[in-house]
């Protein structure tokens, strides 16, 4: 460290406890994003969470449970609101304990720095200081400068364990915009557990979007599954030269790397780089982001603006759905009204991907479900049911793609969707979807019925 930066780091540290008492009654407190939430400050806060009232946390994407949360009675004193729900966070809004502020991810940065998100304190973990008095956001920059630009009081907790993500811009803070520095206890970077082995209807949707794929497209990737077969899939595939793009960084990007596939060298923006707004994987993510110069952690405001998704020639997008209608809408954060998700940057990345010279987008599910009684359902469904959420307009979505097949619905009529749609659902439920979509007057008589 440069003397001069030495010495502000030093009149800047305090505990853990010292931190939290900063926290009063009524704050507006962000806690950090994802890998990079608030560790020890968290655990001080929740010694003393019962002496405060009405403190309203912001976070999302959580990969550990927060201290706060196991307080008994501490749901009383505090309030969190996520951005995105991970599973964690899911479980709380069902118990009516947290809440979902419904937003495309790219607005995020937007909120915090026009006012419509006023934060008290913030408090998040970064990488030790280097010479030139930056600490690095590592896996989070998405919204972290945003955040901390108009904080009253922002707190970075030192993590030696946390990778330094290089980045456009955006992806570090330097001491002299810091108010306090903890060091905390180092822990290991949260793992996000994997989805498991790849079932056969997820490597059947993946053989059906890898053979749309062509050399030096670019890639994002959502979270799940399919998506991880998909990566899977093109890391054993002969294409070359892709790029990748991706709001969230996932081990699929590292598989593929690792087999020679990604070079960037055909993008048409930031080429050889890896852009990405948070990441979160298992270890082997982690080793490979550290200090890796080709990797380029960037705001989301940047990552996933449509204007800019939309400037990269052939740009792929892959997401998962929770089900869709017969007319094209797209639902992937709810059950009817129980929350499962978010919006995350899935419409953004649909649209982007529409109006990508060259472009696609993939929204893939399993044609079918069980339910907990043993019941099949299927996820192509005549209408929404009641309460679900529409993640992605009719007007938008491009192709689906099922286990029996792929419907492209670009400048298709409500008739064309409706065919092509009962042709990819299980076919248990085609005559079905046909007599209802009958009803709806959007079908006609053809060969298929």
């Amino acid at each position: 460290m440069l003397p001069s930066f030495e010495n502000e780091y030093k009149s800047k540290l305090v505990s853990a406890e010292e931190a939290a008492k900063v926290i009063k009654s009524g704050d507006f407190v962000d806690y950090g994003w994802c890998g990079t939430t608030t560790d020890a400050v968290d655990r001080a806060f929740a010694k003393r969470i019962m002496e405060v009232e009405d403190v309203n946390i912001f976070g999302g994407v959580l990969l550990k449970q927060p201290e706060i949360f196991k307080v008994e009675g501490g749901e009383n004193h505090f309030t969190w609101n996520t951005w995105h729900a991970s599973g964690i966070e899911r479980r709380r809004v069902g118990e009516g304990k947290a809440f979902y502020s419904p937003i495309r991810y790219s607005e995020v940065p937007g909120f915090y720095r026009q006012g419509f998100q006023k934060i008290d304190v913030a408090i998040l973990q970064v990488t030790p200081m280097d010479k030139f008095g930056y600490f690095n956001f590592s896996v989070s920059p998405s919204h972290s400068m945003a955040v901390c630009e108009t904080a009253k009081v922002v707190i970075v907790e030192v993590n030696k364990n946390l990778p330094v993500c290089h980045g456009g811009y955006e992806h570090a803070i330097h001491v002299s915009q810091v108010d306090m520095i903890v060091e905390g206890d180092n822990p290991n970077v949260s793992i996000l557990p994997g989805p498991g082995e790849a079932t056969d209807v997820d490597n059947a949707v993946a053989k059906l979007i890898v053979e749309e794929l062509q050399d030096g497209c670019c890639i994002q990737l959502g979270i799940g599954g399919m998506p991880t077969a998909v990566g899977s899939l093109i890391a054993k595939s002969d294409l070359k030269d892709l790029g990748v793009h991706s709001e969230m960084y996932v081990d699929s990007f590292v598989e593929m790397a690792k087999a020679g596939k990604i070079t960037g060298s055909k993008k048409t923006i930031d080429r050889y780089r890896q852009t990405f707004a948070f990441a979160a994987g298992g270890q082997d993510l982690y080793d490979y982001l550290n200090d890796n110069p080709e990797i380029m952690a960037a705001p989301v405001d940047y990552v996933n603006d449509v204007r800019v998704v939309s400037q990269i020639d052939n740009f792929i997008s892959i997401n998962n759905a929770v089900d869709l209608d017969l007319f094209g809408q797209v639902n992937a954060e709810s059950s009817g009204t129980k929350h499962i998700s978010g919006a995350g940057g899935q419409l953004d990345f649909v649209m982007g991907a529409y109006l990508s010279k060259g472009g696609k987008s993939f929204i893939c599910c399993s044609s079918s479900f069980k339910t907990k009684d043993g019941k099949l359902q299927s996820r192509i469904r005549p209408t929404l049911t009641e309460g679900t959420i529409v993640t992605d307009t009719r007007a938008n979505t491009h192709f689906v793609v099922t286990e029996y097949g792929k419907a492209n619905l670009k400048g298709k009529t409500t008739w064309q969707r409706a065919e092509a749609l009962i042709n990819i659902a299980h076919p248990e439920f085609r005559e079905e979807l046909i007599r209802e979509a009958e009803k709806m007057k959007i079908w006609r008589k053809s060969n298929k019925k």
